[in-house]
């Protein structure tokens, strides 16, 4: 069932609708498909993912990185690298894409 600001899946929806449904959500802003681009075929910490979004114009805060960087992780489309480990505070987090295609057979099996 669908109104103006959000779509529930029917009680019985097949799970290849549900992980659409997670790929369009996570997808559905510009600053996210700028992140993928910015880690690209490599691995980037967060502070190098904020420096290229910086660069392409973005004007986020730090906190509004991780608030996308945490919905791309939760849709299977980036994934934690690893580690920096600098001596002082926590350690910064590395990106690399997980899911580098989306294919959704919209018939039979998947």
């Amino acid at each position: 069932m669908c109104n103006e600001r959000q779509c529930k899946p029917p009680e019985n929806a097949p799970p290849k609708w549900l992980r659409l449904r997670n790929f369009v959500r996570a997808l559905r802003f510009q600053t996210r498909w700028l992140i993928i681009e910015c880690i690209g075929e490599d691995s980037r910490s967060t502070n190098e993912i904020y420096d290229c979004l910086t660069k392409k114009g973005e004007q986020l805060t730090k906190s509004g990185l991780y608030y996308h960087l945490s919905e791309l992780k939760n849709a299977g489309i980036i994934e934690v690298a690893g580690y920096i480990e600098d001596g002082a505070g926590a350690p910064e987090k590395l990106w690399k894409l997980k899911t580098k295609k989306i294919v959704i057979n919209l018939v039979g099996e998947e």
